[in-house]
């Protein structure tokens, strides 16, 4: 394993570095102030538009996908430390680059899985940033950990499908721009295989039935630049059977390969996220005095940003192997690092910027400083693609199974 940058992973940082210099954390404190200013709570402030023309034009635009037919070709040992920058300021710098959640996976789903058709009418609007999608998995009424208890029906009736059920915390589905749903429902629900019960369609929003009920908040925040987080209800939405994705039954098997990158591209932004919290911790600790002496004297401060600095180098080298294996032996052959970092970075970093909080005192659960929201942002994401709990009990189950 060589873990080096190859050239054009230094090259891609260098002008992603400097692209977040110049354009990304100025633009920070001026969506705020315009959001402030707009009709609705979920319209883009137009310096977001700023950023992603300035990164089409830089050619910093859909690093995340491997295809080259589409996308920038990177592997996943390549895409890994550009993901790590991004999170340094995970509301802006992802959407700018048309690298976010949850359009990612929904484009990696459809460039894997989706047909002809399918691609030239959702994938290359999406990948031109033309619009936005969502994906319509988690349900209110059961244990979405999961999947197989998934109630949504799709039923087959002549040449369409239609759809039933209640999804909620559908990121995306606020957005004004998002015009297309992924959703996951049974098309057999009385099938012998509780894996083979679940499909997937497309359906356009403006589709009659689909209604979108409320947003749906996150520790009190609204992520308005994913384009928030709904409860939408599907009630007698006929689509063509042509917006089936892959095949009947097939839907638990290609949740599970979207869900493989999008869990690596979490981790890879935590990373980023953690680093920004130092970053912020280390600038408080030398400019703000306590008891006589500067907060960096302070043996408890030096000991956060200790243990802060060996637990973030232990996690990228865990993340980097994650991603070298997934380029090598691919996402099956990687699942158990998959679900190691999984499971040990959003925890890592929550209690990272938990420190980072305290030490700003008051500053830190402020508007004043990104801490509030980086730590709702790592908290959630120990549940979002799998409860710690659920990639907790298939690793011991494989490490167990050694032995039985």
């Amino acid at each position: 394993m060589d873990f080096s940058y190859d050239a054009r992973t230094e090259e891609l940082r260098a002008r992603l570095l400097a692209f977040m210099d110049e354009h990304v954390y100025p633009a920070e404190a001026v969506a705020e102030e315009q959001r402030a200013a707009l009709a609705s709570p979920w319209d883009e402030p137009p310096v977001v538009a700023e950023l992603k023309a300035e990164a089409k034009r830089q050619g910093l635009w859909n690093l995340f996908l491997p295809d080259e037919e589409y996308g920038a070709g990177l592997t996943n040992l390549q895409y890994a430390p550009l993901a790590e920058i991004t999170g340094r300021s995970p509301q802006l710098a992802p959407t700018a680059l048309n690298c976010a959640a949850p359009d990612t996976g929904n484009m990696e789903l459809l460039a894997q899985f989706g047909d002809e058709a399918q691609r030239k009418q959702w994938l290359e609007p999406l990948l031109a940033g033309e619009v936005r999608s969502a994906f319509a998995m988690t349900e209110p009424e059961v244990a979405s950990s999961d999947a197989t208890n998934i109630e949504t029906r799709i039923r087959r009736d002549g040449d369409s499908y239609v759809i039933d059920g209640r999804k909620w915390y559908i990121s995306g589905a606020m957005n004004p721009d998002c015009k297309v749903f992924i959703v996951m429902g049974k098309t057999d629900p009385e099938g012998a295989d509780p894996r083979r019960q679940q499909s997937m369609v497309l359906v356009p929003r403006d589709t009659p039935g689909v209604e979108v009920r409320r947003a749906m908040r996150v520790y009190g925040y609204e992520d308005h630049y994913h384009g928030g987080h709904a409860e939408v209800v599907f009630e007698d939405v006929r689509v063509p059977a042509a917006n089936l994705i892959g095949e009947e039954g097939g839907g638990f098997a290609i949740a599970q390969a979207r869900l493989g990158p999008g869990r690596i591209h979490h981790c890879m932004r935590l990373i980023g996220m953690a680093e920004r919290a130092v970053e912020l911790t280390c600038r408080r600790a030398v400019s703000r005095t306590a008891f006589g002496k500067s907060l960096a004297q302070q043996g408890v401060v030096q000991n956060w940003i200790a243990d802060a600095r060996v637990t973030i180098e232990q996690l990228r080298l865990l993340v980097l192997k994650t991603a070298w294996l997934m380029d090598t032996v691919g996402n099956k052959g990687a699942h158990t690092e998959i679900q190691a970092i999984k499971i040990a970075t959003p925890r890592a970093v929550v209690d990272i910027v938990d420190k980072a909080v305290q030490a700003h005192g008051a500053g830190g659960v402020s508007q004043d400083f990104p801490l509030a929201e980086l730590w709702a942002a790592a908290r959630t994401l120990r549940l979002a693609d799998g409860p710690d709990e659920v990639h907790q009990r298939s690793l011991a189950r494989r490490e167990l199974k050694k032995y039985l």
